[in-house]
């Protein structure tokens, strides 16, 4: 019951506005339209992001693209073709196609600037030889009203008119991060949103691409960039007082520094605190995107293969299916050999919220061969072997609800908090896959993991299913083939379910190649065919994971 009257809220927010639930998203942003027939700018970057190149005029773009838009949709930035989001495009044709959204392009920064100055009340300089002073201005820009520039663009903002609030040049030089973000908690934390933090990790030094500090100036969020690492001991004291001061179904946006830590690292500190993750650093639109509501009378519909209450028997062979849980406009959904195979599509489930109209745009271009799931573990991104243990009812309570809103029968759970990258060990204990078959009695099946885990059970007719393999970008065709041909092997008994988790980079028609050199009988299904297939041929073991065999890479084991 609770879980109806949670989804009649969120379908009124995202569909009608005339609800809210108790979410930050909800309750800080202005109300949401379809904004059919508005009238909106775009401005065209270029792959210049160097600190010493690009990039100080592009921040200055990002920060006022994140003034302008906090109470309409007015900024809107594309990027260059080698851009490792290739969604900007297409949401951008999107929006002229669905929504009527008049563009203007703006071709410099300076046109930016002169159009859109009205929303700023003054700058603020950052300082190129200190990186972290850039999050330190963006922090004050979102409490002050400001665009953020170096010096050479001082002549510039102050032809427009705009006063200087703060100068950061000297004030960090030869200063350590911890001592940086110190300074600014101690000077701006309690000014600021507290319902979620900017992580604007990522690339630092020579190159940085904060391409989602757009949200985060729009949000008055707190940025920072520390390190989740035991390493670095005082930057993940401090890192874990900031989180600590995060409110309740808090939200952390951005992504960890690559320098610094690893993403188990982060995201098992994240999760510790009960907190969602929503990356990445270079994300960008964000503070467009999250005002717009979906096109009347669109419902999220999947590309389901096969009924839910379906019960299939597998044949003597071995059943393949792909799942593709990297998020969704990293790569390969632009790809236009996609539709050729059966794939799965992870959808960052809390999209619903910060960006339902590019949720819609992966809707309505689904081919009939891409089925939707939810992910990752929660609402958003976490690691549910460290979600507290009185935050995981309340949080898989807020996934079900959007599971049903996106109309996704399939969850992925992902716990990478003992392994690094996609080696280690991402399988789940008893207690973590009895709370999952509780909290969703109406999904047909889980997917765990990222690399190769053992984690399988099978409960009421819902399996759940570990990866058996993964498929680097980087490794040849062939010899991919050859281990999957190997696994086949080793695995005699028939029906096989073997579950492939495919990198975001991978080509779809080098995959659609490689499956002609698999031994049979072999037959590639739809991942939702796939689950109910193993629903009716109990071939693989139940196996958890054993306390004994787990070894924390992150330092932060509970």
């Amino acid at each position: 019951m609770k879980r109806t009257s949670y989804l009649v809220a969120l379908v009124g927010v995202l569909v009608w506005g005339v609800a809210a639930p108790r979410t930050w998203a909800e309750l800080k942003l202005p109300a949401r339209a379809a904004h059919i027939g508005a009238a909106a700018w775009s401005i065209q970057f270029d792959s210049d992001w160097r600190v010493v190149g690009g990039l100080p005029e592009k921040a200055m773009v990002i920060s006022l693209q994140g003034l302008a838009n906090r109470l309409a949709p007015q900024l809107y930035i594309m990027q260059a073709p080698d851009y490792q989001w290739e969604i900007p495009g297409p949401l951008y044709e999107f929006y002229q196609r669905r929504y009527q959204v008049r563009f203007t392009e703006i071709k410099t920064g300076a046109a930016v600037l002169e159009l859109f100055k009205g929303h700023a009340k003054g700058y603020v300089v950052w300082d190129p030889q200190v990186s972290s002073s850039l999050n330190v201005a963006f922090t004050i820009a979102g409490l002050e009203d400001a665009v953020v520039v170096t010096a050479d663009l001082i002549p510039l903002v102050e032809k427009a008119r705009l006063k200087q609030i703060d100068d950061l040049r000297g004030r960090y030089t030869g200063q350590a991060d911890v001592q940086i973000y110190q300074d600014a908690y101690d000077r701006y934390w309690a000014r600021c949103n507290h319902d979620a933090v900017m992580l604007m990790g990522g690339q630092m030094g020579a190159v940085m691409v904060p391409a989602m500090a757009d949200i985060g100036v729009a949000q008055r969020m707190f940025f920072e960039a520390l390190a989740a690492n035991p390493k670095y001991p005082e930057e993940t004291a401090l890192e874990r007082r900031i989180l600590a001061g995060v409110n309740r179904d808090g939200y952390v946006f951005g992504w960890h520094p690559y320098s610094k830590d690893t993403e188990e690292q982060h995201v098992t500190l994240t999760s510790t605190y009960g907190l969602k993750m929503e990356g990445l650093y270079n994300l960008p639109n964000l503070s467009f995107n999250c005002l717009f509501t979906v096109t009347p009378g669109f419902k999220y519909a999947n590309r389901h293969s096969v009924a839910r209450d379906a019960q299939l028997t597998p044949g003597p062979k071995v059943y393949i299916s792909f799942v593709q849980s990297d998020q969704m406009g990293l790569s390969a959904w632009t790809s236009p050999d996609r539709g050729k195979m059966p794939f799965a599509w992870q959808v960052p489930m809390d999209w619903s919220l910060f960006s339902p109209a590019a949720l819609q745009y992966f809707y309505e271009s689904a081919t009939p061969n891409d089925y939707l799931i939810g992910g990752l573990s929660a609402p958003s991104y976490m690691y549910p072997k460290h979600i507290p243990a009185d935050r995981f009812a309340p949080l898989m309570q807020e996934a079900g609800a959007m599971m049903q809103l996106l109309d996704l029968p399939v969850l992925e759970i992902l716990d990478n908090s003992a392994a690094d990258g996609n080696v280690g060990n991402a399988d789940l204990p008893k207690d973590i896959v009895d709370r999952y078959y509780e909290a969703f009695p109406d999904v047909i099946g889980f997917v765990n993991g990222y690399g190769p885990a053992h984690t399988r059970d099978l409960r009421d007719s819902r399996p759940m299913i570990s990866y058996d393999y993964y498929i680097d970008p980087n490794r040849p065709r062939d010899a991919v083939a050859a281990d999957m041909n190997e696994l086949i092997a080793l695995n005699p008994r028939r029906p096989y379910f073997l579950l492939v988790h495919v990198r975001e980079t991978n080509s779809v028609a080098s995959l659609v190649a490689m499956i002609t050199q698999l031994r049979g009988p072999v037959e590639i299904v739809p991942l939702d065919v796939f689950l109910k297939l193993a629903a009716s041929a109990k071939t693989y073991q139940t196996c958890f994971e054993y306390p004994d065999e787990v070894k924390h890479f992150s330092g932060f084991g509970k």
